[in-house]
């Protein structure tokens, strides 16, 4: 089978969809399927270089909607050389041309032979929080709209979505109507093994970063963003019971002005938290085996590529009931769930204060067991491979 992921941006320092088709692309390619990436990047891009998935980079996108005249004469063109086109992400041009692309070859008579299924992978991009949330009236009235001039044609055109969690699946049938996909596909999301834990990754982690600090230490990393719930856990770190955990906040975007707001909040209360900008390579890796414990209280987490990269490096997690994996977590006992506010930040930190040490162990243990049941790249590529073959 010979795959194409269509996508905005594959740049990694956007991290979440793009690194998600990396994953995905990984655990495909073992099962011998051909992956290639239609991005809207620019060509000459840095990271292109030395990606190893083939990028065709039809950029530099234009505007908010990330507009490329390139990429529908190259759909119409090359499109019938693939078997299945997965877009991936919502709400940006990308997604209309692939939908107007294949419209069009259906209804030319001599490209009918052969017509490429399509397949919408929203990445949590329907979730009724963009629609709900405080500060983003505009933008969901935006969204209604768009939603019945195009989007609800693509979506609902498709051979089906896919979906990396039931809890995915089921908050995207909330927000918009008329929401009829052909199909509602469940495939998980598949996250690779990290690297086998050696000291001198922690070790590495620890000189970059904490001035070769042992103090025990729990991590956030993610973008520093207002819906990652930075601030609820920044100002739960202020109180004094808390006090012993040392914080790191790992991830980029300290220096937009809610990043500043954050960096203000630990420089008016002297909490215990070290920020140490965007991770990646060993010395990610070295934060997640140095840390005790991972933390989220996120308000809208579609997946969590960080939360499972934890699980998989043994560290029990603590995250709110918005991540969207959260009973995964829950029901194998590989860390804590609470909601996602003030008090629910500060209800993580106290249970995770008051365990013992061989709660923790267990908790450890289980995470573990967690990401092999239900996160690893194999099985997750097993069902995707499945649900778009079928």
């Amino acid at each position: 089978m010979k795959l194409l992921h269509v996508i905005t941006s594959m740049d990694p320092k956007m991290g979440g969809v793009c690194q998600a088709v990396r994953s995905i692309a990984v655990g495909l390619s073992q099962l011998d399927v051909i992956n290639e990436v239609l991005s809207l990047d620019a060509p000459d891009a840095s990271f292109l270089s030395t990606d190893p998935l083939k990028i065709h980079a039809l950029g530099p996108a234009r505007g908010p909607w990330a507009y490329s005249a390139a990429i529908t004469p190259w759909l119409l063109e090359k499109v019938t050389t693939y078997d299945v086109v997965i877009v991936h992400g919502l709400w940006q041009f990308h997604s209309f041309a692939v939908g107007k692309a294949l419209q069009l070859l259906r209804r030319d008579i001599a490209a009918k032979a052969f017509i490429p299924k399509m397949f919408v992978m929203p990445h949590g991009m329907l979730d009724p929080y963009f629609q709900r949330a405080a500060g983003r009236k505009i933008k969901a009235i935006r969204n209604w709209a768009y939603w019945k001039v195009i989007e609800a044609d693509v979506v609902n055109r498709a051979d089906g979505l896919l979906f990396t969690c039931d809890e995915e699946r089921n908050l995207a049938r909330e927000p918009f109507r008329p929401y009829h996909p052909a199909h509602e596909l469940v495939v998980g999301l598949g996250v690779e093994e990290p690297p086998k834990y050696r000291d001198q990754l922690v070790q590495q982690f620890r000189a970059h970063c904490l001035g070769g600090s042992n103090d025990k230490f729990i991590l956030f990393l993610s973008r520093i963003h207002e819906k990652k719930g930075v601030d609820l856990l920044l100002n739960s770190s202020k109180n004094t019971k808390h006090s012993k955990h040392n914080l790191v906040v790992a991830g980029p975007g300290l220096e937009t002005t809610y990043g500043i707001s954050m960096k203000k909040i630990v420089d008016e209360s002297n909490a215990p938290v070290t920020f140490v900008g965007m991770l990646s390579g060993d010395i990610k890796w070295g934060a997640f085996y140095g840390c005790e414990a991972f933390i989220l209280p996120s308000h809208q987490e579609n997946f969590g590529i960080a939360v499972v990269e934890a699980l998989a490096c043994c560290k029990p997690v603590l995250i709110s009931n918005q991540v969207n994996i959260w009973r995964e977590v829950k029901d194998g006992g590989g860390g804590l769930v609470a909601n996602d506010t003030l008090e629910g930040a500060d209800e993580l930190l106290s249970l995770w204060t008051s365990a013992t040490a061989d709660e923790k162990k267990d908790m450890a243990a289980r995470a573990r067991l967690i990401y092999e049941k239900n996160f690893a790249v194999g099985p997750a590529a097993q069902r995707l491979l499945t649900a778009i073959s079928t």
